[in-house]
């Protein structure tokens, strides 16, 4: 008997422990080499852990452990034959075969006045995994509207997220039943460590938060005039992220404070912009980084934001795709907010959030129209950027916003280019 020992991986610079967020595969199962045996939650990302050989795996941590990089999790038995009649290429070619979906079957549950934490039931019948009902309670997705493909009708992660896609009406799943039930479930590594930063940043940095108003009718009427043209071009399409992206560049290059961060008694200044782009993934909210935004065109920022959205819905993302940002960018306007303040994302010292666009009544040349107004807020470290400083940038962003032919200038006025001013 050849028994191989499987550590858990490094998955990044000072990540010393994960936790196992689903088993894949069953104790006992036959597994063939580079096949996907379970997902792991850093405290960054989640990661998929592949068999390092073929074999007989058993499994030496549940779901929920949190275990050390180079801790042993499963056993694999290299020297057991392949199922009778199979090849090992055999059974990892007919894997996604075997899983047949199965109907999903509802348990009535006896409700008392101060249930007892739940318990973990087998997955059978339709009963979701750890990462499964974790993303159906976040979405409102009921477990009546999902097939599950895992073994013995299981519910997993891909399962929900398949039939997120396909769309499907959430009134009975949020519908209250009148019960008097609770549930408990266990936060993530990477939800506990969210919290743990934002405490920490709300406790050790002195957080102001600025505010002003953007027209977006300049960026919204080039647009809706380009946009075709842009998407049949470039393979993409026109969003207003890139506009706010560029716009930010070009301000951190007059304001590098807002672009800095502190190390001690230092400030540190980055001669370059790496942005963070704020999106939501099936394990809450991500901050992929755009590296070198400053150097990139619309084009080039919307294939690299649209990249890393897809990696991050997928659950695809890496701890190299999240560090390493100088400046963040958070949209809370696609879900409906009308103003907020972002807290920082350290370490650096200041982050933009943008909000819904709404038409409003304002004042343009003396007259009262109706125009697309978007309320935007800059969160800074005012240990390092004054008041000054923060004003200015975000005036200077709107600027751009509301003259989007700047950017093809920096912050300079076109017109003061084109008459060598």
């Amino acid at each position: 008997m050849s028994i191989l020992e499987m550590k858990v991986p490094s998955p990044g610079e000072s990540i010393s422990e994960v936790e196992i967020a689903q088993w894949l595969v069953s104790d006992g199962d036959y597994v063939t080499k580079d096949q996907a045996i379970a997902e792991v939650d850093s405290d960054k990302a989640t990661l998929e852990l592949p068999a390092e050989e073929s074999g007989i795996i058993t499994l030496k941590a549940a779901e929920g452990d949190v275990v050390k990089v180079g801790q042993v999790v499963c056993l694999i038995d290299t020297s057991a034959a392949a199922p009778a009649g199979k090849t090992p290429e055999a059974v990892k070619e007919e894997a996604p075969k075997a899983e047949v979906a199965a109907p999903v079957v509802k348990e009535e549950k006896t409700v008392a006045p101060n249930p007892d934490p739940v318990k973990k039931e087998s997955y059978a019948n339709g009963t979701p995994s750890i990462a499964a009902a974790k993303i159906m309670a976040e979405n409102g997705v009921p477990a009546t509207k999902v097939n599950g493909t895992g073994k013995d009708g299981r519910i997993t992660k891909q399962d929900v997220v398949a039939a997120m896609s396909a769309g499907f009406d959430t009134t009975a799943a949020t519908a209250w039943g009148g019960s008097r039930e609770q549930t408990r479930e266990k936060m993530s590594m990477l939800r506990r460590k969210i919290a743990e930063r934002l405490v920490s940043v709300k406790n050790e940095t002195a957080m102001l938060t600025t505010f002003n108003e953007v027209d977006m009718k300049p960026i919204m009427d080039l647009r809706a005039k380009y946009k075709d043209a842009f998407a049949k071009h470039h393979e993409v399409n026109l969003g207003f992220m890139s506009f706010f992206t560029k716009a930010v560049t070009e301000a951190l290059n007059l304001f590098p404070a807002v672009n800095a961060q502190i190390d001690g008694n230092e400030m540190v200044l980055h001669k370059y912009a790496d942005i963070g782009i704020a999106v939501s993934s099936p394990k809450g909210l991500m901050v992929p980084v755009v590296r070198n935004a400053e150097q990139m065109s619309l084009a080039e920022i919307e294939r690299e934001i649209k990249r890393l959205a897809i990696k991050a819905r997928d659950g695809k993302i890496t701890p190299d795709d999240m560090t390493g940002g100088t400046f963040t960018i958070t949209n809370g306007g696609v879900f409906g907010s009308m103003l907020s303040t972002p807290i920082i994302n350290p370490p650096q010292s200041a982050i933009l959030g943008m909000h819904n666009i709404v038409e409003r009544p304002v004042a343009v040349n003396g007259q009262v129209e109706i125009r697309p107004i978007m309320y935007v807020a800059l969160s800074y470290d005012h240990r390092i950027i004054d008041g000054k400083e923060s004003v200015g940038f975000l005036v200077k962003v709107k600027e751009m916003l509301e003259n989007p032919e700047r950017m093809l200038f920096g912050a300079k006025d076109p017109h003061a280019v084109l008459l060598g001013l």
